[in-house]
């Protein structure tokens, strides 16, 4: 079965299947310890960005917080949405990693 595919069903195995997540984000994801889509749910996405960040030992961009609303909301049931639908919402929630 094809990602678009499973997007469509709403089968949701791997967390690559989530909408938003590739390789690199899943990855990220898996150094903190989020090894399926299950364990997303009811996280708090400022937590796992700092959690990256602070494994990684760089400060990512910004955007990957809206990424991580993005896949939170997702996986507590929320429809499928491009991350930069949630990018001002984390101007306004978090404006203290704003990039400007």
């Amino acid at each position: 079965m094809r990602k678009h595919q499973r997007y469509i069903q709403g089968v949701v195995v791997r967390l690559t299947d989530i909408p938003n997540v590739g390789k690199r984000v899943a990855r990220d994801l898996e150094i903190i310890g989020i090894k399926d889509p299950e364990m997303l749910k009811g996280k708090d996405p400022l937590d796992l960005y700092e959690r990256v960040c602070t494994e990684t030992r760089v400060k990512q961009d910004a955007c990957l917080l809206d990424v991580f609303m993005a896949v939170v909301d997702y996986v507590n049931g929320a429809p499928a949405r491009p991350w930069w639908y949630y990018t001002p919402e984390r101007k306004r929630s978090y404006q203290l990693l704003d990039e400007t």
